[in-house]
């Protein structure tokens, strides 16, 4: 599960009929300096994410991707990569002192 924010909808003009009247978001993954607001905006690639909670622009979203996405669903089988599985509504971060950019608050192998 990865944190990703929306920064749009998607609209399909025909979809399989198992997504009638879904909510497509246009999301993108967060990594450990976007969180901790090190970064202007999000570098990673896109994302569309199957959306039945209701997040808006902006909002923080935690997504199940792969074949998770569409274990809610089971037993209909849905043709989806990622699912929005909450929305979040604050974020705790705590960085340790050591921690570079990059770095994720790991340590080395010893």
């Amino acid at each position: 599960m990865r944190i990703m924010e929306v920064i749009g909808t998607v609209t399909l003009n025909r979809c399989h009929p198992s997504l009638e009247g879904a909510c497509l978001k246009l999301a993108v993954p967060l990594s450990l300096a976007d969180l901790a607001g090190q970064t202007d905006r999000p570098g990673a690639e896109e994302v569309t994410v199957l959306d039945q909670l209701g997040a808006g622009m902006g909002s923080c979203i935690a997504v199940s991707e792969g074949r998770e996405a569409a274990m809610p669903f089971y037993p209909e089988m849905k043709p989806i990569d990622a699912y929005n599985a909450a929305i979040l509504d604050r974020i705790d971060l705590e960085m340790p002192a050591e921690a570079g950019p990059g770095s994720a608050g790991l340590s080395a192998p010893v």
